[in-house]
């Protein structure tokens, strides 16, 4: 039986929620992201979340005075949570807020230009913490090559920056590393908190708040983009 958030109610994704079968074939090549936004904001920098689940992540900081000059496109592979969410930045009516429901590697691969992302959010990607499963992890070598050519080169809209937090000492190691592989390409920064996080959060999503309950230590990095 499919996972459903909805408790009862109604999922509307209208305006809001692009599907991936709504997408055009992936031959076509790149597609203008700036569509997916009201013409009046097709300007503005966009911020890309990977993995925005419940979209809480999104939500808050879209509201933030900073916020509310940037478009977010947040990216989602199980349906019920990219439906969620969606309903979720409708109900809020955020004209800055987008989720579209497609797997990361193949939408950013298929579909996205280069020098297009001002920003990059990864939080509390899946650790796949057994030996024989980390070859499926998100953060390796390669992606971040991939990263690189979709963020903004910096001075067109200050720092472009890839973000990454997760809960899972191992995970952290094996980030360092693989970003140790492209020190050519990024600047390893301390993180910092987004506007939006709550006092004593790191950014404050939902897997954030559960695991800070269950008492499990955080890990943060930014990876600054070279010229």
């Amino acid at each position: 039986m499919p996972l459903s958030l909805s408790h009862g109610r109604s999922l509307d994704v209208t305006g809001y929620g692009i599907a991936q079968e709504d997408l055009p074939p992936y031959s076509q090549g790149p597609i203008d992201l700036r569509v997916f936004f009201p013409e009046s904001r097709r300007g503005l920098p966009l911020e890309l979340e990977i993995g925005s689940g419940k979209g809480t992540f999104l939500i808050q900081q879209a509201t933030t005075e900073s916020g509310q000059a940037v478009n977010f496109l947040g990216l989602e592979y199980a349906r019920a949570f990219w439906k969620y969410a969606a309903d979720r930045a409708r109900r809020h009516q955020l004209p800055n807020v987008r989720l579209v429901h497609a797997e990361a590697s193949y939408f950013l691969r298929n579909y996205c230009s280069g020098h297009v992302f001002h920003r990059i959010h990864i939080y509390f990607p899946d650790p796949w913490p057994k030996k024989r499963h980390q070859k499926r992890r998100l953060i390796q070598a390669p992606f971040l090559r991939e990263l690189h050519r979709l963020l903004r080169p910096p001075g067109q809209t200050g720092d472009a920056q890839v973000r990454i937090a997760t809960d899972h000492g191992d995970y952290h190691q094996w980030m360092l590393e693989h970003a140790a592989q492209v020190a050519d390409l990024y600047e390893m920064l301390p993180f910092e908190n987004p506007e939006s996080a709550q006092p004593g959060e790191l950014v404050g999503t939902n897997f954030e708040r559960k695991y800070r309950r269950e008492g499990r230590p955080f890990h943060a990095l930014i990876l600054r983009r070279r010229g």
